[in-house]
C-alpha cells in the first residue's frame, strides 16, 4: 500500500492525497485485500471494466510469480540463518513502510479535533482492546458520518 500510495499520489498524481485517503477509507470496508480493492477503484475510475480488470491483473501477476519462487526457495532454505534472517528484515522493513504511510494520512487530519478522536478511539478499540475491526467501524462509522455532516454545515 505505501508503494502504491507513493505512485499514484506523488509520483504520476493521478489522486490527490484527500481522493487517495477517501478510496482507501472505502476500500477498507469492503472484503479483501486493501490493496486489491484500490487498484480496481483506481482502475475502474479511470477506465471502467476494463480498468478495473487491467490494474489488478498488472497488481497480482508478477508479485504472484515472485511469491511462488520465493516460497520454493524457502522451503527450501529456510533453515539457513541467514534466510531467516532476511525474512526477518523483510517483515521490519513492511511494518515501517505502513507506519511511514500512516503518518503521511495522519497529517490530513491536522486540526481536525473530531477525527482525531475517531481516529484514536478506532485504534484503541482494534489495536489495544483488540476488538474486532468490523465491530469497530460499525461503533464508530455512524459518529464519523455524523462529525462529517455537521462540519460541512459549519
Amino acid at each position: 500500500m505505501p508503494w502504491a500510495r507513493r505512485m499514484i499520489v506523488e509520483e504520476r498524481r493521478w489522486l490527490t492525497e484527500a481522493e487517495f485517503v477517501d478510496i482507501l477509507a472505502m476500500c477498507q470496508l469492503l472484503p479483501g485485500p486493501n490493496i486489491v480493492n484500490v487498484s480496481i477503484a483506481v482502475g475502474a475510475r479511470f477506465h471502467g471494466i476494463s480498468g478495473a480488470v487491467v490494474a489488478f491483473a498488472g497488481l497480482m501477476v508478477a508479485p504472484m510469480i515472485l511469491v511462488i519462487a520465493i516460497g520454493a526457495l524457502y522451503t527450501r532454505y529456510a533453515q539457513l540463518v541467514a534466510v531467516r534472517g532476511a525474512f526477518n528484515g523483510i517483515a521490519a522493513v513492511a511494518a515501517g513502510l505502513v507506519v511511514a504511510m500512516a503518518l503521511r494520512i495522519a497529517t490530513l487530519l491536522r486540526g481536525r479535533r473530531a477525527a482525531i478522536v475517531i481516529a484514536a478511539l478506532a485504534f484503541v478499540g482494534a489495536g489495544l482492546l483488540r476488538y474486532p475491526l468490523g465491530w469497530v467501524v460499525l461503533g464508530l462509522a455512524p459518529l464519523s458520518i455524523a462529525v462529517a455532516a455537521w462540519e460541512r454545515r459549519q
